[in-house]
């Protein structure tokens, strides 16, 4: 039985794991323009999956449910090109897209799949679709050279005249573990290679903390899409004539500077970034189809402010080591360094960049041929910077992104900035990467002058004037919702109004502060509400966090009063505080109407405190922010006018 590569035995896992779905297909379309022969083509791509094992390759199990590689003969397996006859663009597209994004079963397809599409006497679009299981970016180009080999010698009604490989892929799963070693025997390279990226990989932060415009999911569903942006000829130029003065390479500066974008994006100095390395170290490999690129993670250190400049250095040294340990897969890396596992974000990094090679230019006889590459609308990281070189001397770049995470908008805003850094960065090497200016000039405006046009009529009421107004207006309407029980917005007056009187027949007025811990239900409204009527303002407290940090806040805001009730008071350092206990309410609860001006203390005024919400203390020690009336009634109105709310809207809360 033939093992699997590391490789392959990753994703044969994540197929097993997540089951078959598109995610790791490679497709590309070949618009053939001209007289085609169907049959000469049908006969070269057996031509060859027959001089390449790997295409016809299934992945079984043993008894013991572990996984090698089975070849077929052509003849087990017979391989046809279907052909799909159409009429225009859009049906043609929707053909083209149906065949890329088929799941594969690995253990009864072999690994690619052919379908020509017909538009035409002489317009034909065949598109290959291979799992990656099988074929890296750098095959496509053996597949393309073999492809159009066969072809030419099968439309003279012959068979090619090549040489046999000198290798296979089964060989190279074999050759590949001989060659590393048991990672137990300290002499063995993978135990030197180990130690390399334990040492490297160390203390890393997971995941990197990308924005994003959602919450990461629990789980990936791997959904993605893309943005294609290009590098322009002079700016490619400039990045060519950077790396040579630098003595680094085209890839290193693009890493580079994606690092620098990803630190402004608010990254930290700390960046991991993933790249692809093709992985064929012996020229025997250099002609064959199969999956050898290996993934590397290339840590880029952005501490201390360093120029551009600087920053190449770095990763230059980082890079060179890295190819020095790149035999080492990456699968076996995260087998054996076992970091936290998640199924909501890739290990080790989230963001990819790769620099490739560019698709060799194909010639048939008689066929005019241009090459594009699919998109089967899946993603693998976070965000995948796919560049390839194009003729015009620029770049044709693809910005793969998972759409659990973001929205197309927000990755083209990305990719623009991407863009403009890299322009900016090999303009000034000599500049201190964090002085690099990242916003363009719409973006400056909007932040420094839109933002901040926020003339608007204040208003001079108080929060208990400005419910009290909305009660007179809609006393029956409801005001709280919870659970099964219903409140007015009568009810909760009433019920508010007599926490107040309590509040202030035991001494609590404006700019005193009263602790405010009860559950999530409707008496907490009811006590927060209370409280602003009386005058005082209220110091918000969880009930299931009343540890360590409810002493240090309450030692430092010194309140004076509560409103909680008689369980949640068991846990809250009480010492010298007068509780009012909701769910003692019979105790002093009196129904004497509405709290005025009279009944208060001292007046209360727009600029009185409302509330004093302390930080999450992440600094080391929690602070408090104190909020007035003013703040709140002009918040609330801004709030109501941006969110376009209206009477009979609901507003529920996050849940925890």
């Amino acid at each position: 039985m033939i093992p699997l590569s590391f490789a392959q035995r990753r994703l044969w896992f994540v197929d097993r794991f997540e089951g078959p779905s598109p995610t790791y297909n490679g497709a590309f379309a070949l618009r053939l323009t001209g007289e085609l022969s169907v049959t000469a083509l049908e006969s070269a791509l057996r031509d060859v999956i027959d001089r390449h094992e790997v295409l016809r390759t299934v992945i079984v199990e043993d008894d013991d449910g572990v996984p090698y590689q089975q070849v077929l003969s052509l003849g087990h397996k017979p391989f046809g090109l279907p052909v799909v006859e159409v009429t225009n663009e859009e049906d043609r597209a929707a053909a083209v897209d149906e065949v890329a994004t088929q799941a594969f079963d690995l253990a009864a397809d072999v690994p690619i799949r052919a379908r020509l599409v017909r538009s035409g006497p002489s317009e034909h679009t065949l598109v290959l679709v291979a799992h990656h299981i099988a074929v890296d970016g750098e095959s496509f180009g053996p597949l393309f050279r073999d492809l159009t080999t066969a072809y030419a010698a099968r439309a003279q009604g012959r068979a090619p005249a090549w040489e046999p490989l000198p290798v296979q892929y089964a060989d190279y799963s074999l050759w590949q573990r001989d060659v590393l070693g048991d990672e137990s025997d300290p002499d063995s390279l993978a135990a030197g290679q180990l130690a390399y990226w334990r040492e490297t990989l160390a203390d890393l932060a997971q995941p990197l903390a990308v924005p994003t415009d959602r919450p990461r999911p629990r789980t990936m569903s791997h959904r993605g899409d893309l943005v294609r942006f290009s590098i322009g000829p002079d700016l490619l130029r400039s990045v060519e004539k950077l790396a040579s003065q630098e003595d680094t390479t085209v890839s290193m500066v693009m890493h580079s500077a994606l690092a620098v974008l990803l630190h402004h994006l608010g990254c930290g100095d700390d960046v991991p970034i993933g790249a692809p390395i093709a992985g064929r170290t012996d020229e025997e490999l250099r002609d064959l189809i199969g999956f050898f690129v290996n993934t590397w993670v290339l840590r880029v250190d952005l501490s201390g402010n360093p120029s551009f400049g600087q920053l190449l250095n770095r990763v230059r040294n980082r890079a060179l080591a890295a190819y020095d340990n790149q035999e080492m897969p990456f699968e076996r890396l995260v087998e054996l360094l076992n970091p936290d596992r998640s199924t909501a974000y890739h290990p080790f990094f989230q963001v990819m960049l790769s620099w490739q090679p560019p698709v060799p230019d194909l010639e048939i006889p008689g066929l005019d041929v241009r090459a594009e590459r699919l998109e089967t609308k899946t993603a693998k990281f976070d965000l995948f910077f796919d560049m390839i070189p194009n003729g015009s001397g620029g770049a044709e770049c693809r910005l793969e992104y998972v759409a659990d995470l973001f929205d197309k908008d927000t990755v083209e805003g990305i990719a623009n900035r991407f863009v403009r850094v890299l322009g900016r960065l090999v303009a000034e090497p000599g500049r201190r990467v964090g002085g690099i200016d990242v916003l363009d000039a719409g973006e400056r405006d909007r932040l420094l002058v839109r933002f901040n046009d926020n003339a608007t009529t204040v208003s001079e009421l108080t929060i208990p004037e400005l419910f009290e107004s909305q009660v007179a207006r809609t006393p029956d309407a409801p005001a709280i919702v919870c659970d099964d029980r219903t409140l007015t917005y009568r009810e909760l007056d009433d019920r508010a109004n007599g926490v107040a009187r309590e509040l202030v027949r035991r001494g609590a007025g404006p700019e005193d502060l009263v602790v405010l811990a009860l559950p999530r239900t409707e008496d907490l409204v009811v006590g927060l509400l209370g409280i602003l009527k009386s005058g005082a303002g209220y110091l918000p407290m969880d009930p299931q966090y009343l540890g360590g940090r409810a002493e240090s806040v309450l030692s430092e805001a010194a309140p004076r009063f509560a409103v909680t009730d008689s369980r949640t008071w068991q846990d809250l350092p009480h010492d010298d505080i007068s509780a009012v206990h909701l769910d003692h309410r019979a105790d002093w609860d009196a129904s004497e109407g509405p709290l005025d001006e009279a009944g208060r203390i001292s007046p209360l005024a727009p600029d009185n405190l409302a509330y004093v919400m302390y930080t999450s203390g992440s600094t080391g020690k929690p602070k408090g922010a104190a909020i007035t009336h003013r703040n709140v009634v002009n918040g609330v109105r801004e709030l109501v006018r941006v969110l376009d709310a209206r009477p009979g809207g609901g507003c529920w809360p996050a849940p925890r």
